[in-house]
This record gives C-alpha cells, sequence and structure tokens, in this order.
C-alpha cells in the first residue's frame, strides 16, 4: 500500500500539452508546437482546420480542469493538504504561469505528474526539457536541477493497475454499445489506437526499458485478455496510430487507423470497438482523428464502430493517480516502496537516464532536462 504522507512534497504540478481556447488562439498556439521548424502560418492555417472545426477550442483545457478537480477531492478525501498546480508546455496557463503559481502558494518542492502515460521523448522527455528551459530563463536553474521551486516527476504510469482497470472498463462498456448499435459483439475487433510517433524517436524510447511501441503492445495485450474475460468470448485486437504530422519522407510508426480499417473492411469485418489506448482523455487528436475521421471511414467502409472512452477522471484512475503520488513521496524520503505495475515489464524509473529519450531528431541532443540523473540533487 501507498505511504499516507505525501512529505516533502508542498504541491502537485498536473502538467499538460496544453490548446486553443478560440479560433484566434488557433495558429499561435500551432506556432508554439511547431516552433524551430519553420512551418510557415498558411501551412499552419492549414492544420488548424481540425480546431476550426471545433469552434477553435480544443477540449484539452476542460479536461484538465476536470482532472484538476477530480485530484484535488481525491486528495482532500484522504487527508493530504497538496494543492494542485495545472501548467502547460505549449499554452496558457504556461510553464512560466504555473512557477509563478508555485512560489505564490510558497511551494518549495513539487511532483510533477505528466498527462501522458507513455515513455517517449514527446511524452516524457520534452516536458522535463521545458521545465529545465523555463527555470533557466528564470535564471533557477544550474548544474544540480532548480535554485527555486524544486521539481521530481511521477514515473510513467501506464502499466499501472489503475491505468489498465479505466481501459478495462472503458473497453468493455464499448463492446455493449457496439451490441446495442446493432453490432456483433462477439465477431468484432478490437483496435487499438496511440499517437504515431518518427521511427528514430521509438528508437530512442528504448533506452533502458521498452520502446513506445512495446509498451502500448504490452498493456493493449492486458486489455483484450481482461475484456475477454468480462464478455465471456476472446477477443481479437491489434494496434494502429493515428495523428501523424511529420514530412511524408521521415518513416513514422504504422498502420495508420484509416489505412487499417478499409484493409479490415476487404478482409470481410463489419464490427469494430476502436480504443484510444494512448490517451489519458478525449482532447483533439481523439475527438478529430478518431471520433470524426476513423469513424467517418467506418461508416464508408459499411462498418459498425464505436470508440471506446479514455481513463479521464474515472474513480479507478484518479486514485491511481494519486498512489503515485505517494509512492514518489516514499522514494524520495529514502523509504523502499513496491512499486505496483502489472504486465511484462518493471516500474519505469522516475529518476531517469541521462540519455532516455534523448530528441535524435531536428536538434542536437544535450538538452538539459529535469528530474534526471544529472539534473537531481
Amino acid at each position: 500500500m501507498p505511504s499516507t504522507s505525501a512529505r516533502p512534497y508542498d504541491a502537485l504540478l498536473l502538467y499538460s500539452f496544453g490548446g486553443p481556447d478560440k479560433p484566434e488562439d488557433v495558429v499561435p498556439f500551432l506556432r508554439n508546437v511547431t516552433a524551430g521548424r519553420g512551418i510557415p502560418d498558411a501551412r499552419l492555417e492549414q492544420v488548424g482546420e481540425h480546431y476550426y472545426g471545433f469552434g477553435g477550442k480544443s477540449p484539452i483545457n476542460e479536461q484538465n480542469l476536470a482532472l484538476k478537480a477530480a485530484l484535488e477531492q481525491e486528495l482532500a478525501a484522504r487527508g493530504l493538504d497538496v494543492p494542485v498546480v495545472w501548467g502547460n508546455r505549449n499554452w496558457a496557463p504556461y510553464t512560466n504561469d504555473a512557477i509563478d503559481e508555485l512560489e505564490a502558494l510558497g511551494a518549495q518542492r513539487a511532483v510533477a505528474l505528466v498527462t501522458s502515460a507513455y515513455s517517449s521523448y514527446s511524452g516524457c522527455r520534452q516536458y522535463r526539457e521545458d521545465l529545465a528551459t523555463v527555470l533557466d530563463k528564470r535564471g533557477q536553474l544550474d548544474e544540480n536541477g532548480s535554485t527555486g521551486v524544486q521539481f521530481d516527476k511521477i514515473r510513467s504510469y501506464f502499466n499501472t493497475p489503475g491505468f489498465v482497470q479505466g481501459n478495462v472498463d472503458a473497453v468493455t462498456e464499448a463492446f455493449g454499445d457496439l451490441a446495442a448499435a446493432g453490432g456483433d459483439a462477439a465477431a468484432a475487433k478490437l483496435l487499438f489506437v496511440t499517437h504515431s510517433i518518427p521511427d528514430v524517436m521509438e528508437a530512442a524510447s528504448g533506452v533502458g526499458h521498452a520502446t513506445y511501441s512495446e509498451q502500448h503492445l504490452d498493456i493493449a495485450a492486458l486489455v483484450a485478455a481482461q475484456v475477454g474475460e468480462r464478455l465471456g468470448h476472446a477477443v481479437e485486437w491489434e494496434l494502429a496510430y493515428c495523428s501523424r504530422s511529420g514530412p511524408p519522407h521521415q518513416p513514422w510508426l504504422e498502420p495508420d487507423v484509416n489505412d487499417r480499417l478499409a484493409e479490415l473492411a476487404e478482409e470481410g469485418l463489419r464490427d469494430v470497438v476502436i480504443s484510444p489506448i494512448g490517451f489519458v482523455s478525449d482532447h483533439m487528436e481523439v475527438a478529430y482523428d478518431l471520433d470524426t475521421e476513423a469513424l467517418a471511414t467506418a461508416r464508408d467502409l459499411g462498418m459498425t464502430a464505436v470508440r471506446a472512452g479514455t481513463v479521464g477522471t474515472r474513480e479507478v484512475f484518479v486514485k491511481q493517480l494519486v498512489d503515485l503520488v505517494l509512492e514518489r513521496a516514499a522514494i524520495a524520503r529514502g523509504e523502499s516502496v513496491d512499486e505496483a505495475v502489472v504486465g511484462s515489464f518493471r516500474a519505469f524509473p522516475s529518476i531517469t537516464p541521462n540519455d532516455c529519450c534523448l530528441r535524435v531528431h531536428e536538434q542536437p541532443s544535450g538538452v538539459p532536462a529535469l528530474c534526471s540523473e544529472d539534473m537531481h540533487r
């Protein structure tokens, strides 16, 4: 069982990607996301059509606020006086805003919870680089880490019981929805989907542990097996990808979910459950890439398709996140901790190796990253 104390932490940073709140935010937001790549505004306007189709507003900010409220409620229910501060890499409230708020609260040591369950450059190291960069601009970074508010990080949590259980619950519900829609749940394929990444990022994600794709495949197998137990029959499943955004000549993880749906339809499949197992909440990649594009593809192919929910603010997931806060606090106190995991892989380290998930494309490696061995007091 996790400790019941959050010491030495006096705050929790809920750290996310961010998204635009209105149409005029879209291009500035995309400039932040693509900074340093030299992408013209005309191209960003084209990419922004995904957002304009939703009124120029991403769902992610409201979902982060809902998760923040759920975490605050769970912390309070356990008698833990740990304020939750929300910050984003790419939109307000920015990382700098979050640090300002932490300082105003008098926080001295915060633990960061990144809203990405899996380990890769974009899901882990990029957040830690952003923290280091912002602290450096504030004059609060030296070779040992922060000279102001100190930061630790919760480990990658894809293989924690609560994350897996939340996905099992969501997928089981989706099979019920498929049957209610007239589909054949016993014959349906379960198509797990996650965000594609470049092949070079995939290779870098495997330094010292399982790669990004291996992480997903391991947990997908576990979820599918448990769903099958609940349904009383085996569930066939695959992993596909969405949201590719790189140039055509750069290899990314495949197959694309729409391409795979077309292939499955040719093979005679007529019923499918799509599970966004790579995502914590129903933000734009889910709302557009799956709810809009993939489900439209399935309809055009004559398939009956439903999309499973994400873990979001499910109670089992929120409780897991608070357990992880307490687990990380016990590690910080030097206590022996039984780090709960499911699946084939051990718990990923909360203090990461220096060469873990290095950025090996678009810029030289070696950018300082907080919460790694060379930036940890």
